[in-house]
Parts: structure tokens; C-alpha cells; sequence
């Protein structure tokens, strides 16, 4: 009896095809859905996205931008370009770098574009860098630490014995900027700009551990961002009564050539957030711009910016101490020595 009764319901159900349109329907009405949020999320990041407003030129003015080879730093490069500034690139990849540099030339018409050779993961190529800007230039005005590189997994140690991510976000950038001090000094009112993270919140530096060559590097590229604050704030500190200021940034979350080392399969669900939710590099750009030539920020230093406005730290990165402290490791680690130049002061 009653397989007879489940034998007629079955035989009054739709065919196979029904099945089908169906499934198709809600497989498009899914992807629509999905489509429309993307694009709602879009359109809501374009209208609060932070803008550098000022107006203001850059003739006459020199600034180093590293990494401005792709990604938020060759926006960055191009912005500063179009004011009328002359712009070195200091890049580790010469080949994109190169075609960077032309692009450049050509969009905005300023022949004052030049390039160098830096490998922040390298100290000796850091020092070869300083000391042939040194000769060639007489004062920097701006000096912008955009380079950064982030593994997943490979871990890697450089010829020198530091842990790559490490060396390329932190220790590179902090030998930089002692070897370069003297040449910002020259400048009226010199600046330097740190590129962040906001990411900075999900690690913190191990000072018992300052070089962590067996730690995950996945996790390493938050401990830099960490760093980079650190070492903003303690440089702020530091560069008191000289008229150099220093500021870092969290430029966004961007869609740039940073997330390429995340392997496969673990990259194909992340390519479709990037392209979803991420902000172009022109939009990243915006603070790191801001803090490079807005008036407004004249005098302004150790501070934290996002989306243009200055953003509260976390209580636990605020700990001069530990800043005072990785200074201190990190001149051991880069190899600082009393015959180089020195940013004098402590907290």
C-alpha cells in the first residue's frame, strides 16, 4: 500500500529538466546576489575612502619612494611626479622598475624620474644605495618606506643571517634611514613616511626573539607592521627639534602585487576578496600622499593615519619601552656602527 502511494507521488512530480531549470535559477540567483553585494560594498568603499585633497606642489622637492616600482608605491611615485617633484625610485626588480619609470616619465612629463637599485633584505645593498644617493644628491625632502614583502609559508634567511621578511619590512628600512638622515637634515622641513598595517593587531614583536628565522613568515609579515610602528614612534621621538617628522599609515587593504606569494589553492578563494573588497593602489596611495605634502601635517609626528585621518593605536604599541628597546636590537642586527650616522636621543 504504501509504495503504491509513494509510486504515484513520484509519478506526478516534474521531470528531470524542471530539476535542472531550477537548479540553474537558483545557481544565477545566488551569483546575482553575491554580484550586487560586491558591488554595494564597492560603491560604499569608494564614497568613504580617505582622499589627499591637498593641492599642494612639489617643485623643487625630492623625494625617494621605495618599492615604486608597482603596486600603492608607483601610484605613489606617479602622484608625487604629476606635482612636479623629482622622484627616485629605489626598486629591487630593475625590469618592472624600469618600465615604471618610463610609464611615469610619459603619463605626467616629468624628465626628473630616476631609478636605483635597493634590496631592503639585503644590508650591504642598502649601504651601497645610501652612499651612491649620498653623492648624487644634496638633500631629500621626503622619504617614503613603502617596500614590503609578504611569504606564506617558504621560509627564507638572507646572506647575512636575517630572516627575509623581517630584513625587507624592518631592518632594511631602519639602516635607510640612518644612513640617509644626514640628507634630510638639509631639508627645510623633511618627512619620513611609514608604510603600516592595520594587520600590526594580530602579532607583536618577540624581543626576546628579534631575528625569528624558524617562525611561520606568514604570521612574520604582521610582526613587521608591529615593528614599523615601533620604529616610528621611537624615530619621532628621536628626531625631536630637528624639523624631520615622522609618520606611519595603514594604507588599506589593497589589491597589489604583495599577495602574489600566497600559493595555490589558498589564492583562489583570496583573488575573489581582493577583487571584491580590496581598494585599488591609486585609492591605497592616498594616505601615504597625504602625509608626504599636505600643509596640514606640518610639525605632526609619531602619529598613526588611515584613510587620511590620524587613528588611535592599540595601548599595547604604545609601550616606549619596547620601542626604545627594538631600536636598540635593530642597530646590533643591521650592523650599525659608531662611524655611521646617528639619530641621537632616547625615550
Amino acid at each position: 500500500m504504501l509504495e503504491a502511494v509513494v509510486a504515484s507521488v513520484w509519478s506526478r512530480l516534474p521531470g528531470p529538466w524542471w530539476w535542472a531549470v531550477a537548479s540553474l535559477a537558483l545557481v544565477a540567483g545566488l551569483l546575482f546576489l553575491v554580484i550586487g553585494i560586491i558591488v554595494a560594498i564597492r560603491v560604499y568603499n569608494s564614497m568613504t575612502i580617505g582622499v589627499c585633497d591637498s593641492q599642494r606642489r612639489m617643485d623643487g622637492k625630492t623625494v625617494l619612494v621605495t618599492g615604486a616600482n608597482s603596486g600603492i608605491g608607483k601610484e605613489t611615485a606617479r602622484e608625487l611626479a604629476r606635482r612636479g617633484a623629482k622622484v627616485i625610485m629605489a626598486c629591487r626588480n630593475m625590469e618592472t622598475a624600469k618600465a615604471a619609470q618610463e610609464e611615469i616619465m610619459k603619463e605626467t612629463g616629468n624628465q626628473s624620474v630616476v631609478l636605483y637599485n635597493l634590496d631592503l633584505s639585503s644590508m650591504a645593498s642598502v649601504r651601497k644605495f645610501a652612499k651612491e644617493l649620498c653623492s648624487a644628491e644634496q638633500v631629500l625632502d621626503v622619504l617614503i618606506h613603502n617596500a614590503g614583502v609578504a611569504q606564506t609559508f617558504r621560509r627564507s634567511v638572507t646572506s647575512e643571517g636575517l630572516e627575509a621578511t623581517m630584513a625587507t619590512n624592518h631592518y632594511g628600512p631602519f639602516l635607510l634611514t640612518h644612513l640617509l638622515i644626514n640628507l634630510l637634515k638639509k631639508s627645510e622641513k623633511g618627512r619620513i613616511v611609514i608604510v603600516a598595517s592595520e594587520l600590526y593587531r594580530l602579532a607583536k614583536v618577540d624581543l626576546r626573539n628579534p631575528n625569528p628565522v624558524s617562525s611561520l613568515p606568514a604570521y612574520l609579515y604582521y610582526v613587521s607592521k608591529y615593528a614599523n610602528i615601533l620604529f616610528c614612534r621611537e624615530l619621532a621621538y628621536r628626531l625631536q627639534g630637528t624639523g624631520i617628522t615622522a609618520n606611519c599609515l595603514h594604507p588599506g587593504m589593497i589589491d597589489s602585487g604583495i599577495w602574489r606569494n600566497v600559493p595555490f589553492p589558498l589564492n583562489l578563494p583570496l583573488k575573489m576578496i581582493i577583487k571584491g573588497f580590496f581598494k585599488t593602489p591609486a585609492e591605497g596611495a592616498q594616505t601615504t600622499l597625504h602625509l608626504a605634502i599636505s600643509e596640514e601635517l606640518e610639525g605632526v609626528s609619531g602619529k598613526y593615519f588611515m584613510d587620511c585621518k590620524e587613528r588611535q593605536l592599540t595601548q599595547g604599541i604604545q609601550d616606549m619601552g619596547a620601542a626604545k628597546k627594538l631600536w636598540e636590537l635593530s642597530e646590533g642586527l643591521v650592523g650599525l656602527t659608531q662611524s655611521d650616522p646617528q639619530i641621537g636621543g632616547e625615550s
